[in-house]
């Protein structure tokens, strides 16, 4: 039987979440979401409740939704639905985790890489984040939480943008994008959302996407967000997460932080992996999403890695195409991570 795919929607406190989910939840797109909450927030989706089990706090809906709240961990939970599932007793294509508004996404996504069993029978899709933009600066300035969640992100969605001017947008937009240059960004009202901007976005595929966003560091000022016309870069290669003189941008020290790495000359494996493995042993926890695409020394394929916190995979990609530019290129994210020691250690590990 296929895996499961798990979507994991977050966002800090009164970011859209719950209007984004209930949008998903009444679209008629032919799938039946079981969805697991942290917590019901003031606006329950579960008004069209056709059973509800107490004891187990899983509500099946007349659309064919499943709900639950965690009272027990994660693990627990999911194990039980697949096996409802499997049984019989419920009907579901994928699963979508709301967390509450001041969680750690990064727990929540180990679960399926650490836990056996959870990976035999779920497949983690992706993080979807949403940002309020009407108070996602102080949110971002104050809460790490909300930091963490623009970190581990794989799509962001800006709510509310209706509320704040075209210049506040833009630079909110352009801050998120120095801390996850790697997650495109679209600016929603009200949930109003395409499915596959949310489901099947293959975030945590290794073999899906293989370029790190391609937009990133290109030196022209238009199109970096794939089309949407939305945002504006400032078109810049920024090393080491500094600002730069952007009009709409205000210098933010955040701590959490994406930087590049790109090397022409290809890696040598066992070098690269002793000071990976090191690297994620000693700064894990503040690793927050890291991933690459990678030219390895003796082979005539990409290597693509990627690895939330201690956990890192990595396989063997397509082969590099006839006169392809073989550059690796490296992004990571995590929360005051020594960019000069790790650059000056991945090129210790170049032939």
């Amino acid at each position: 039987m296929s895996l499961i795919p798990v979507t994991i929607l977050t966002g800090f406190l009164g970011s859209g979440k719950t209007t984004l989910l209930k949008r998903i939840l009444t679209e008629a797109h032919g799938q039946k979401i079981a969805v697991i909450e942290n917590e019901f927030g003031e606006e329950n989706i579960d008004n069209d409740i056709l059973v509800a089990d107490t004891q187990e706090q899983i509500i099946q809906m007349n659309n064919g939704c499943v709900c639950c709240t965690i009272r027990e961990d994660l693990r627990s939970t999911l194990t039980d639905l697949a096996l409802k599932r499997h049984n019989g007793e419920l009907s579901f294509d994928r699963v979508v985790i709301e967390t509450t508004g001041l969680a750690d996404p990064g727990p929540v996504a180990q679960t399926f890489f650490m836990d056996d069993d959870i990976a035999d029978q779920y497949l983690l899709d992706a993080i979807v984040t949403l940002v309020d933009a009407k108070h996602g600066d102080t949110q971002l300035d104050t809460r790490q939480e909300a930091r963490r969640q623009v970190g581990f992100a794989d799509q962001i969605f800006m709510s509310k943008s209706d509320l704040v001017t075209q210049d506040e947008a833009d630079a909110l937009a352009h801050r998120i994008k120095h801390m996850n240059p790697r997650a495109p960004q679209r600016r929603v009202n009200f949930g109003d959302v395409a499915i596959s901007e949310v489901f099947d976005l293959r975030g945590f595929n290794l073999n899906a996407k293989l370029d790190i966003d391609p937009d990133f560091l290109k030196d022209d000022k238009h199109d970096h967000h794939h089309g949407h016309g939305h945002d504006h870069d400032c078109g810049h290669d920024h090393a080491h997460g500094e600002h730069c003189d952007h009009p709409h941008h205000h210098a933010h020290d955040d701590d959490v932080k994406s930087f590049v790495f790109k090397a022409q000359r290809p890696f040598s494996p066992t070098k690269l992996e002793d000071f990976l493995g090191s690297v994620v042993q000693i700064y894990g926890p503040r690793m927050l999403r890291y991933k690459g695409v990678l030219n390895v020394q003796g082979m005539d394929r990409k290597v693509v890695f990627q690895g939330v916190h201690q956990i890192m995979g990595s396989d063997v990609g397509p082969k590099w195409a006839p006169g392809e530019d073989k550059t690796s290129k490296m992004v990571f994210i995590g929360i005051d991570l020594p960019q000069d020691l790790l650059r000056a250690g991945l090129e210790g590990c170049l032939v």
